[in-house]
């Protein structure tokens, strides 16, 4: 470890992170763990010891592998590594590092690149489903360059279409683990969702919020943290996720009328921090929640005449595709992501 460490730092989506084949770290996860937390200079406010951006969404690990499963090209498992606490979690997937996780593959000789366009089937370890990313590769080589714009990214870059399949009940063995469109707890309606990542879903007025605030003004809400941690715990044991006190599932999202022609705005937190946007898997299962008609979101959304789903949050909005069953019911979800290589080289743990 002391000659350095292959690494890809890359942007996926809105979120950025650090890149690993799993053969040039411990198999052991314990060990792999305490290599990560210094690799990312954890815990620390400010990660100033690592490479990790003092910030849930810049401390995040890809780690990639052949694949284990004849239907997928490549293995994927997310790791959060949290930024004040020693603790690296394995408990969600994460949509927006999926982002670069075709690309990576292609750069690390994983997946061979077609001319023009190469499918990756990405194994998702973390909840067992596969994905498909379709990366841009003309001449056989990745292109990170293009036209699309996503929100909360400057610029624009090439596009990367993303399909999820089957991911209802990907944690909780169930869409609704309850087996309920509507829990009450505390008092309040929540909904318990899981298409693709665990949600407590609420209304953001019975917190006395408008759905309209900014990151960091929530940032600084501690009485509105302290609210929600106490339910994220009981909603955990109801979803059959069990202790979540040191887990970054279920994710706490707030809900509020549509502003700028989305279909719902949303005010996430992951789980202690206010994410600048939102999750890509927690979007859809905020989407999938718009259509129960029990469930908070319910009544606040404005329903799109096809199946593009705009869900609304601070720096934005993103964009859904949703193929439903004739019951209505979610069958599969698409949405359009980015990426790009921001380093390639060796990274030296303390």
């Amino acid at each position: 470890m002391s000659e350095g460490i292959p690494c890809l730092w890359m942007r996926g989506g809105t979120s950025k992170g650090a890149y690993f084949l799993a053969r040039d770290l411990p198999a052991d996860p314990a060990a792999r763990d305490a290599l990560l937390l210094r690799i990312m200079g954890s815990p620390d406010p400010r990660q100033i010891d690592g490479i990790g951006g003092a910030d849930p969404l810049t401390s995040k690990v890809a780690i990639l592998s052949p694949s284990t499963r004849p239907d997928a090209d490549v293995d994927y498992l997310f790791l959060q590594v949290f930024v004040d606490r020693p603790l690296v979690s394995a408990a969600q997937p994460c949509g927006n590092i999926l982002a670069g996780v075709g690309p990576a593959a292609i750069e690390r000789g994983l997946v061979s690149a077609q001319d023009g366009e190469t499918p990756v089937r990405i194994h998702m370890l973390n909840t067992g489903e596969v994905a498909v990313a379709r990366v841009q590769t003309p001449g056989g080589r990745v292109r990170y360059d293009g036209e699309t714009a996503i929100d909360g990214v400057p610029g624009t870059a090439a596009a990367i279409p993303l399909i999820f399949q089957n991911i209802a009940g990907s944690m909780c063995g169930a869409l609704l683990p309850t087996g309920r469109a509507v829990d009450v707890i505390d008092g309040l309606a929540c909904t318990l969702i899981d298409n693709g990542m665990p949600c407590v879903v609420m209304r953001a007025a019975d917190f006395g919020l408008t759905g309209e605030e900014d990151r960091d003004t929530l940032e600084a809400r501690e009485d509105i943290r302290r609210r929600l941690e106490p339910i994220r715990l009981q909603a955990g044991r109801m979803m059959g996720l069990g202790e979540v006190a040191e887990q970054s599932v279920p994710k706490m999202i707030l809900v509020s009328p549509p502003r700028r022609g989305g279909v719902i705005a949303t005010r996430s937190w992951i789980p202690h921090r206010v994410h600048a946007s939102i999750g890509v898997l927690a979007a859809v299962s905020v989407a999938t929640a718009c259509l129960l008609p029990e469930s908070p979101a319910a009544a606040l959304a404005v329903l799109p005449p096809d199946d593009r789903f705009l869900i609304e949050h601070p720096t934005g909005a993103v964009e859904l595709f949703l193929e439903r069953n004739s019951d209505g019911s979610v069958r599969a979800a698409g949405t359009l992501r980015t990426a790009r290589k921001l380093m390639d080289g060796l990274v030296f743990p303390a």
